[in-house]
C-alpha cells in the first residue's frame, strides 16, 4: 500500500507522511529506540528491541509492498518525528476483517497534531485495505492518547488491570479499543 501526503502542523511546520522504505531502516530503528526511551506507555523498552537495521529495512520493504498493511513515517525538520502502522490481526477468515494500529511520536514534537494525522491516515489506509475494524491497546493513564482515540471514534471494549508491568510504575491498566470502519 502506498501513501504520500504533506500536511501543515499546528505550529506551521510542514510534515510529510509517507511509507517507510527499505532505505529508512536505520533511521526508523533510531526513532524506535528514542521514542521507546521517552515514555513508559509503549509496549517495549529500547533494550528489548530484537531488530537490527537490516531487519528493520526488510520489515519496511514488506509493508511498502503489502496491499493490506502499512508503516507510515512522519517527517518534519528533516527527521522522522513519528511512525504509525496497521497490521492484520490474521489471515484466517474469522479475523481477516481486523487490523491493529500502533503509533509513536518523538516527545519533542508532542502536541503539534502529528499523532492525530498519523491516526487519521492509518484509518484511511485501513478502509482502503478493506478492513472493517481497527483495534489498539493503550495505557489507561495515557489520557491524551485515550482522548485522541475517542475523538476519532474508537470505543472501549475491555480493560486489563495488569496489562503492562512497567519497570518504572509497576502494573499499568491497558484499555482495548476498537473502531468500526
Amino acid at each position: 500500500m502506498r501513501y504520500n501526503k504533506t500536511i501543515v502542523l499546528s505550529n506551521g511546520m510542514e510534515c510529510c507522511l509517507r511509507n517507510g522504505t527499505e532505505s529508512d531502516g536505520q533511521l526508523v530503528l533510531d526513532h524506535f529506540n528514542l521514542t521507546h526511551s521517552e515514555t513508559d506507555y509503549l509496549l517495549t523498552y529500547p533494550d528489548e528491541n530484537s531488530f537490527n537495521a537490516a531487519q528493520e529495512s526488510r520489515y519496511l520493504k514488506e509493508k511498502a509492498e503489502s496491499e493490506r498493511e502499512i508503516e507510515l513515517l512522519a517527517i518534519a525538520d528533516g527527521v522522522i518525528v513519528g511512525t504509525a502502522g496497521i497490521e492484520a490481526v490474521g489471515t484466517k477468515y474469522k479475523v481477516r476483517h481486523r487490523a491493529e494500529f500502533g503509533i509513536s511520536v518523538v516527545k519533542k514534537y508532542w502536541g503539534l497534531g502529528i499523532g492525530r494525522v498519523l491516526l487519521t491516515s492509518c484509518i484511511e489506509c485501513a478502509k482502503t485495505a478493506g478492513y472493517s475494524q481497527l483495534e489498539l491497546e493503550v495505557a489507561a493513564e495515557n489520557e491524551r492518547a485515550v482522548s485522541m482515540y475517542e475523538r476519532a471514534g474508537f470505543v472501549e471494549c475491555g480493560r486489563n488491570p495488569k496489562g503492562f508491568c512497567s519497570r518504572i510504575a509497576g502494573f499499568q491498566e491497558i484499555i482495548s479499543m476498537r473502531l468500526e470502519l
